[in-house]
């Protein structure tokens, strides 16, 4: 199926749908990231991308993460067409504008989150998904905005909502601090959301960090991440640098902070699905309970 309708931007930038892209190339093998085995790239797919030898969890596409998570056809995005503007004329090595063509041409996305409604397991819910393929899933206007639009969304219809953040670019620099609004306007959308007595997951992937973190990731009324994920505001190389200290081990690892009472859980992906289930139903019959008021 396909997850998403191009508008404007598919005939001037000659984009395919999702279904078509090839993430990882097409050999018949490919190589853990981690440790460095050759895996065969049919049986790598078929554990979700998961590691056999040291359970290193790789990235998935915002699709892939939608096809594992949801029953199969339920996703429907949110209207609209989004696509970021260059406000700033952000100047480098390569204009911002450039960058974001780059990142569309390669993702076959507007920009790097996904939001809609699905079921899982026959539970309806507002969903979200950012894309580290995508300017390494960093937030900028159109995420946030897209975050809000599905927290709106989700009270309307009176959904729950679950997002998955793998935001290692945390809030977008070549926007400045209209990135940087988008982490108090995504933490008061979730307001709305307790308002209306609805539940957030929140769920932390590899990786969830910077502005994302500091804002909605953090806020889930619960937070689970996936084994051995690199969660944190500021990266340890300059955390390093900048206190002149040698940092705990697995410092900003999911087990590092589950340790420390900063996430709920670690989830192997194996087994994401069925415990976003089970929490969704056991959240939701919760709410069904008779109150003394």
């Amino acid at each position: 199926m396909a997850f998403f309708e191009w508008h404007g931007l598919k005939n001037k930038l000659g984009l395919r749908p999702q279904t078509e892209i090839q993430d990882i190339g097409s050999g018949p093998a490919t190589k853990c990231e981690k440790c460095g085995e050759v895996l065969m790239r049919v049986a790598f797919e078929a554990n979700l991308k998961v590691c056999p030898h040291c359970q290193h969890h790789h990235i998935l596409s915002s699709a892939e993460r939608l096809q594992t998570t949801l029953d199969y056809g339920t996703f429907k995005p949110l209207p609209g067409n989004l696509a970021a503007k260059d406000i700033l004329e952000f100047k480098g090595i390569e204009t911002y504008q450039a960058k974001l063509v780059s990142a569309r041409k390669k993702t076959q996305m507007l920009d790097a989150m996904l939001a809609g409604t699905g079921e899982i397991k026959g539970q309806a819910v507002a969903i979200g998904v950012t894309d580290a393929r995508f300017m390494a899933g960093s937030m900028g206007s159109v995420v946030g905005e897209l975050f809000v639009r599905l927290v709106e969304l989700a009270v309307k219809k009176q959904l729950p909502l679950v997002v998955f953040s793998g935001s290692g670019g945390g809030a977008r620099m070549y926007e400045g601090l209209f990135s940087l609004f988008q982490m108090a306007k995504t933490a008061a959308a979730l307001v709305k959301l307790e308002e209306a007595r609805l539940p957030f997951i929140s769920v932390c992937t590899q990786s969830t960090m910077g502005g994302v973190w500091a804002s909605w990731a953090a806020l889930g009324d619960i937070v689970i991440a996936e084994p051995q994920a690199q969660i944190g505001f500021t990266g340890p190389r300059v955390i390093k640098t900048t206190i002149n200290a040698e940092l705990p081990a697995g410092f900003q690892s999911s087990e590092f902070l589950l340790a420390r009472g900063q996430i709920d859980q670690i989830v192997p992906r194996a087994d994401l699905r069925e415990r976003l289930a089970s929490i969704l139903d056991l959240l939701q019959s919760q709410e069904k309970l008779p109150t003394t008021k």
